[in-house]
């Protein structure tokens, strides 16, 4: 590549990041998934379009697809929060093996007597169509006001069914026999097991190196915590075990570990995460050639009524049956288990294994992934309306707290932020009871900075500065969580920290 096509190069990638940024406003204003715009934007640009870029690599697009997920799967483990996926995990674990695999057999049985496809060709799109997207899952459901137990088993499952999900998916497009059941299970438990082992392990290391080693600026830690977590990815791999779930886990590690200069790091892999789904659709509608999509239309919209309707419904059923779940969260979970970019990137393992009919398989499942998630997308919120499955007004909102360590003073400073919703409300500075060693210095309110006294009465939307000692500081920030969900009484209402200093 010379300097000129560099040059080039990089004025239509950034073209299309702004197209693609402003096509986020559009979604967000019309309701459609912002994946349906990108992968028009790969559409428009590619074959059939109006530049007519002929691009037809479907290794290359694998690789650039698995790399993007892992950059989507670390975005949504730092953005998880143990509390709300704790009590989730069972019924998530459950609905990334079991239910993978009663969808995999319905929605097979379906592409087979319904579409005419063999039995090959009907497992690979079985279980390629029933991985959720985590992507999608993790940008719809930021959106949707629901319960936190419900978040938690849907963002659990989606980033837990990618690696049962690629094993088979893989295993189907082998040439040759396909292994035995028990032989398939067994790798799944093995591999699952490994990712695992290798994602906390990574993880927590991680976060006890950023917790005591100073860096000497605070813009290397959104970068440290990355590595960290693509580091998994790649060691879990290495190690025939599960890199997806090692990538997962490890983040979700480090989003849960109090790490210094949070917020930046969270901005930073937010954007990260934009850059991989807007890369990764494009280039999916880059490599579609529209023209023939048309013969697989409604083959498509057939597997997709049989995944949506009796797959998805009927996994969910049987999964979340031992956790005694009401009806109107199953029916919600059953449709928010959302497609996307994932299942189109595992539709290119049958193309690279040349399998025979892989150009179908592909066409069918990009159509029904396009089909569905217009369906699903934009009715999720009225769902859970009509379920009465909205999010409870009166839960407390948490707290924003950015530290910043002071090395040489062996102190921290946290940054508070107050939102709307928080019980920190109305208290006053003194009604914080901080721990001695611990100080608010400094009140910045509408654009306004002063140092507060004990009887300041805090708002919403106020910033606090608080100076605390190395050895208090994780009780500070415990009491003032504890206060911004009970309010001043937060010792004696059970919602943690200590009533007393």
């Amino acid at each position: 590549m010379t300097v000129h096509q560099l040059n080039e190069l990089l004025l239509i990638c950034s073209l299309v990041l702004l197209i693609a940024v402003a096509a986020v406003r559009i979604s967000s204003r019309s309701g459609l998934p912002s994946l349906l715009l990108y992968l028009g934007i790969g559409i428009a640009i590619g074959q059939d379009g109006i530049f007519d870029v002929k691009f037809d690599n479907a290794e290359l697009t694998q690789v650039i697809g698995y790399a993007a997920l892992v950059v989507i799967l670390a975005e949504g483990g730092l953005g998880t929060k143990w509390k709300e996926i704790k009590p989730a995990l069972p019924a998530a674990v459950v609905l990334s093996t079991v239910g993978v695999a009663v969808s995999v057999g319905v929605t097979a049985a379906g592409a087979h007597y319904l579409v005419g496809l063999d039995w090959r060709q009907s497992l690979i799109i079985g279980a390629v169509v029933s991985s959720t997207d985590a992507a999608a899952v993790f940008s719809v459901l930021r959106k949707v006001p629901l319960p936190s137990r419900i978040t938690g088993v849907l963002e659990a499952e989606s980033g837990f069914n990618d690696a049962p999900v690629v094993i088979l998916v893989v295993a189907f497009s082998t040439v040759g026999p396909v292994d035995e059941w028990y032989v398939l299970l067994g790798t799944i438990v093995l591999e699952l097991a490994i990712g695992a082992s290798v994602g906390l392990a990574m993880g927590w290391l991680g976060a006890y190196a950023l917790r005591h080693v100073a860096l000497p600026a605070s813009g290397l830690y959104p970068i440290a915590v990355m590595a960290i977590a693509v580091s998994a990815y790649a060691a879990g791999a290495i190690a025939h075990g599960s890199g997806f779930l090692a990538v997962y886990l490890a983040a979700m590690v480090l989003g849960n570990s109090k790490l210094p200069h949070w917020p930046a790091t969270r901005g930073f892999a937010d954007g990260l995460g934009w850059i991989a789904q807007i890369g990764m659709f494009v280039l999916l509608g880059l490599l579609v050639t529209p023209h023939e999509l048309l013969a697989d239309f409604w083959p498509a919209v057939m597997v997709g009524l049989v995944l949506t309707m009796i797959a998805r419904p009927l996994s969910a059923l049987i999964s979340l049956l031992p956790f005694r779940i009401p009806w109107q969260e199953q029916a919600l979970m059953s449709w928010a288990g959302l497609r996307g970019a994932v299942p189109i990137i595992l539709a290119t393992i049958p193309l690279v294994s040349e399998v025979e009919g892989s150009d179908r398989i592909f066409n069918i499942v990009f159509v029904l992934v396009v089909v569905y998630t217009l369906v699903q997308g934009p009715t999720l919120p009225w769902l859970a309306k009509w379920l009465r499955l909205g999010d409870d007004p009166s839960e407390a909102a948490d707290l924003g707290i950015e530290s910043a360590p002071l090395e040489r003073l062996r102190g921290h400073l946290l940054s508070v932020a107050i939102p709307e919703r928080s019980r920190m409300h109305g208290v006053e500075v003194a009604e914080l009871r901080l721990p001695h060693g611990a100080a608010v210095t400094l009140v910045v309110r509408e654009g306004t900075s002063f140092v507060p006294l004990p009887t300041t009465v805090l708002r919403r939307g106020d910033e606090l500065l608080v100076v605390t000692t190395d050895p208090v500081r994780d009780a500070a920030e415990r009491r003032l969580r504890a206060v911004g969900q009970g309010g001043k009484l937060a010792g004696w209402l059970g919602t943690g920290g200590n009533s007393a200093h």
